[in-house]
């Protein structure tokens, strides 16, 4: 992207316009320098997860303020497809939302209402506090601004949410249909076989609807090996994770060669 100083509310119109995006998925370092650190590393965007982690709200708040002036687009995973996480999630300054298990276009139909203000949608109205930097505005100007900086991303990760796929990906306003790998192989009954036919099948027709629907398909690489595998498959946004795995390869590296060249 071209403009990185505006970078957190051009993500959107980018990935809605057929572009694509590398990022990160959080799910155990929170901490004040986690933002600026994948920014200097070139990810886009951050993607905190509040479904298997802990995380609250109030953490939350303080990782999105963290991203304030960073060339990096804040975003966070919520637990459930409820308007109390996702309208929540967007006062405190989230740039996107993604949901999990979205298994029928309804459900689809309810993240893009919890997200839009009237006419589109049903979202609360709550102006001048984190999402806006605590400015105030004109209103129209401002929902609408809102309404275009924030990707909504519906995982696409159970057997029922692969059978809904073409109305999913048909619903106006979801923006990216990301794979989740390991639940949908659980849910699929070949857990964790990622080579089995009907898993590579399920892998191609997520990109595939998500490009005839006009939506980007997304998706969690933790190799070099998957982030090729995605790239030909035509997923267009891709998030490094996990972090833990990262950290500690990272770390068990460095005391490897240390214990070899000590001879332990």
């Amino acid at each position: 992207m071209d403009d990185d100083v505006a970078l957190s509310d051009q993500l959107a119109p980018h990935i809605r316009s057929g572009g694509s995006s590398e990022g990160a998925m959080i799910f155990e370092c929170f901490t004040p320098g986690i933002t600026c650190m994948l920014a200097n590393a070139g990810a886009q965007f951050v993607i905190h997860d509040m479904e298997h982690s802990g995380l609250g709200f109030e953490s939350l708040k303080w990782l999105f303020a963290s991203a304030r002036g960073l060339p990096i687009t804040p975003m966070v995973r919520v637990p459930t497809n409820q308007y109390s996480y996702i309208a929540r999630a967007l006062d405190l300054g989230a740039r996107g939302i993604m949901v999990p298990m979205v298994e029928s276009a309804q459900q689809a139909a309810e993240i893009v209402k919890a997200c839009r203000y009237p006419p589109l949608g049903r979202r609360g109205a709550a102006f001048g506090f984190a999402q806006c930097d605590y400015r105030s505005g004109d209103l129209e100007g401002t929902k609408q601004a809102y309404h275009q900086r924030s990707l909504l991303i519906a995982q696409i990760e159970t057997e029922r949410g692969l059978e809904s796929l073409d109305a999913i990906a048909a619903t106006e306003g979801i923006d990216v249909l990301w794979l989740g790998h390991f639940d949908l192989s659980n849910f699929m009954g070949i857990a964790g076989q990622f080579d089995h036919p009907a898993f590579n099948e399920a892998f191609t027709k997520v990109a595939e609807a998500a490009a005839r629907y006009g939506k980007a398909a997304g998706f969690m690489a933790s190799s070099t090996a998957w982030v090729s595998r995605a790239r030909e498959a035509g997923y267009r946004m891709l998030a490094a994770g996990t972090d833990t795995s990262i950290l500690q390869a990272g770390f068990a590296h460095l005391i490897d060669n240390m214990r070899a060249q000590h001879g332990d």
